[in-house]
């Protein structure tokens, strides 16, 4: 009886409270809503392009507020209070997304200066502008969140589940920039590498957020978490040395490259971006079996 009382107790505390909107989280929420909206719509009138780094900010653009706005309705009904009994650490999943969405907005504000910007180009300068304001309001979430409330962080807003989130961006990133090699066996293999951790990582991720669907899994999640980081640092060592040996040999820089942009800049960056990745994998990997900085020794 005592069991069920709380939970009647728990769900009669969920009622709709408008006045969490009039809140500094609430502000920091609609703001970071009408940013993003504002600079998906100048982006969308900008005209379409089948740019790959296009792509990936619109959907920047589109994914941060659809959970900010997620996030503001769960907190709006106070059904956070329902989520945190049964499923999950509702602050440690909101600051986790808060940083998530620094990292979006900030690198596809970056980008999107890179490759769009120029000294006669105003409208694009203007997007610009919206897309880095963007990402300092969320990181002005994060800064609240972790230094002046001080939240508990668990798992996503930790360093153990914010570092798979980095792994998986890092892993986007290289997907948005993969080019020039459809006609070369060995670099298809590297691409394949890319992939086989790419799906896993956000499954890891969700089930470590979602407490009680950890604890029905017919297998130990830590010992598969350690088999999968020793599988992803064996493919990413390969495509580390495959990549560059494939599609640099016998293709050197070209003089007409520009600084910010140019197919073999683009190369150039896939290879980067696998080493970055090694590394965090193989770091992952070290601290799992260290057992240090939160992360679990298996």
């Amino acid at each position: 009886m005592g069991c069920i009382d709380g939970i009647k107790d728990t769900l009669s505390q969920a009622v709709f409270t408008p006045s969490t909107l009039l809140s500094g989280r609430g502000g920091l929420h609609m703001a970071q809503i009408i940013l993003c909206v504002i600079t998906f719509i100048l982006g969308l009138l900008r005209g379409f392009s089948s740019h790959t780094y296009w792509i990936y900010a619109m959907f920047a653009w589109a994914f941060c507020p659809l959970m900010t706005l997620f996030i503001t309705i769960i907190e709006m009904f106070k059904l956070d209070i329902i989520l945190n009994m049964f499923c999950m650490d509702w602050a440690d999943f909101t600051t986790g997304m808060a940083m998530s969405s620094t990292l979006m907005t900030l690198s596809v504000a970056i980008t999107y200066a890179n490759f769009y910007i120029c000294k006669t180009c105003l409208y694009n300068w203007i997007v610009t502008v919206f897309a880095f304001l963007s990402g300092f309001v969320y990181i002005l979430e994060v800064v609240k969140d972790k230094i002046l409330d001080k939240k508990k962080a668990t798992y996503l807003a930790a360093l153990p589940g914010f570092w798979k989130v980095m792994e998986a961006f890092v892993s986007c990133m290289i997907f948005v920039s993969l080019t020039g090699y459809r006609d070369k066996p060995a670099l298809i293999l590297c691409v394949i590498a890319y992939i086989i951790p790419f799906p896993i990582l956000p499954l890891i991720i969700a089930t470590n957020i979602l407490k009680k669907l950890k604890t029905c899994l017919p297998f130990n999640l830590d010992r598969f978490v350690f088999i999968f980081l020793v599988i992803s640092v064996v493919l990413y060592i390969f495509a580390a040395i495959m990549w560059p040996v494939f599609m640099f040999r016998n293709n050197p820089r070209p003089g007409s490259c520009p600084p910010t942009y140019c197919i073999w800049a683009i190369q150039f960056m896939v290879a980067f971006l696998t080493v970055i990745n090694l590394i965090l994998f193989t770091l992952d990997l070290i601290f799992t079996l260290l057992g240090i900085c939160n992360f679990k020794r298996t």
